[in-house]
């Protein structure tokens, strides 16, 4: 038996990285897997390369109607959804003075309004289910101040904010919301760390002294979408190697 077994999960930023990374994993753990992404053709890969248990849908976190189309896509196809995924992300490095408006408001737009929608999206489904589990994946930036991140940190504190309220909305109704604050993940998302030459800086900050692997983080999803988590709302899970110990 698999841990989800029964279980319908939507995984936004599912193409590539951490989220593939989570649809493989829950697949492999007996779910039925929606990847969405703005990136098709990885998109479709993903999705290929687990099999029968995933499909894939093109979708923009930012747009209602497109949060609309899946989740009706997801009950049409499934009649049910157990379990959302707010993995899509996107991250901006610059110092305050150089952050344009429009590189602020992109970042938001995707971090923190796409979770907004996704949640609003899906908890009416769950609510009336009388079960559910969101996982919203925040960031260490969410927990500590992180200079050049202004954009990325503002985004992933708010996060960590809705998760524990929109968790004391719909605990009563049996649907549960938690937060996965990851520190330095091995995904392509490193490459702006490398553009900025900053990765050995940071990696200094690490006390384990190494990236963790996507799956790790997987891992944590997977506890928190499954059955095992049932007591647990409205946390911040933490998989930083110790770099917010300090």
């Amino acid at each position: 038996m698999g841990r989800l077994d029964g279980k319908v999960a939507l995984i936004t930023g599912g193409a590539r990285g951490q989220g593939a990374q989570e649809a493989e994993l829950f697949a492999s753990e007996g779910a039925s897997v929606v990847i969405c992404d703005v990136l098709d053709d990885d998109g479709k890969q993903t999705a290929a390369t687990i099999g029968d248990r995933a499909t894939y849908h093109h979708h923009d976190v930012t747009l209602e109607a497109d949060w609309a189309s899946v989740v009706g896509a997801v009950l049409t196809e499934h009649g049910q959804l157990d379990v959302l995924v707010n993995n899509a992300g996107i991250v901006a490095i610059s110092p305050l003075v150089m952050t344009t408006e429009e590189d602020y408001r992109r970042v938001i737009d995707v971090n923190q309004i796409g979770v907004f929608l996704g949640m609003k999206a899906v908890v009416p489904h769950m609510v009336e289910r009388q079960t559910g589990s969101i996982i919203n994946i925040s960031s260490v930036a969410g927990l500590m101040g992180s200079p050049g991140m202004i954009a990325y940190g503002a985004s992933k504190w708010a996060v960590r904010g809705m998760t524990k309220s929109v968790a004391l909305e719909v605990a009563p109704f049996g649907v549960r919301v938690n937060s996965i604050h990851p520190g330095i993940i091995e995904t392509p998302m490193l490459d702006e760390f490398e553009k900025w030459g900053i990765m050995d800086a940071v990696m200094q900050r690490v006390p384990v002294n190494r990236k963790a692997d996507a799956i790790e983080v997987a891992r944590l999803a997977l506890y928190l979408a499954s059955d095992e988590s049932a007591y647990s709302t409205g946390s911040e899970f933490v998989i930083d190697g110790g770099m917010t110990a300090s």
